[in-house]
């Protein structure tokens, strides 16, 4: 990985605030993609616009993959590629929240090698590099050091808590939290603000390939829903489910979750 990717990641992800919080959330123009994919706004689009040119200005030999663009087998071809989620959340950001962010990633033959999480009305910039431990505003990141189900506050979407996912069809002990967008969830795990995050169905990588890198090098674990290790800059860009924590949460939900 070129010494300078992350810095360039970091300078992208402010143009990417800046040009993002120039829309009012709930007055941007809002419209519902084909298929169920979900809403996009013109805020959504003007980001991908501004970091598709800044990012592959810079690296014109890097494969592209984002939410917002149509997706090309070309990048298959490339080493190096970046996953772009212009704006997670994109339903709190029309709804006027400011728990949206921006994730911008850098994968090298599957494996993610820089990462960037940006809140920018929260002021929150998290960062990694592989090798290089995970920040927040500069400041070191690491995950919590609980080591029991029993009262431990894991970030999870409803539909994970079903019992039919669970051994014995109950659902751990454990308390229920929820954030909207996915990327941030994984960042607040590696903060140790919550204690681990699961979701079990397929995720798009462009919400987690930057998050992955910054609980990898925080010293939390973070695997697909069966415990294998993510990898990216898939034919069919997918993860399958994700479970992430500490060592001790990690194998303590990955225990107590039915195999699929």
């Amino acid at each position: 990985m070129p010494a300078t990717d992350l810095d360039l990641l970091i300078d992208a992800a402010r143009a990417a605030g800046k040009i993002a919080t120039s829309f009012a959330g709930p007055d941007a123009r809002r419209w519902d993609k084909p298929d169920g994919a979900g809403p996009v706004t013109e805020a959504d689009l003007a980001v991908n616009d501004l970091l598709h040119d800044r990012l592959r200005g810079a690296r014109p030999d890097y494969g592209w993959l984002s939410e917002e663009t149509e997706d090309s087998a070309e990048r298959l071809s490339r080493d190096r590629v970046f996953i772009v989620d212009p704006i997670d959340g994109t339903r709190s950001f029309a709804e006027g929240s400011s728990t949206w962010a921006h994730s911008i990633a850098v994968a090298e033959r599957g494996v993610v090698t820089a990462g960037v999480i940006y809140l920018p009305l929260r002021n929150l910039m998290y960062v990694a590099a592989k090798g290089g431990g995970a920040q927040v505003n500069g400041e070191p990141l690491s995950p919590s050091g609980t080591a029991a189900l029993s009262g431990a506050q894991v970030l999870a979407n409803r539909p994970s808590m079903a019992g039919s996912n669970w051994h014995g069809g109950t659902v751990p002990p454990f308390t229920r939290a929820y954030r909207p967008s996915l990327a941030y969830r994984m960042a607040t795990v590696a903060q140790g603000r919550f204690d681990a995050m699961i979701t079990l169905h397929p995720c798009w990588e462009w919400d987690v390939a930057a998050g992955e890198l910054i609980l990898r090098e925080a010293g939390a674990i973070c695997t697909d829903k069966t415990g294998a290790p993510p990898r990216f800059n898939n034919p069919q860009p997918k993860i399958n489910g994700l479970i992430a924590g500490g060592a001790d949460m990690h194998r303590l939900l990955q225990a107590a979750l039915r195999s699929t």
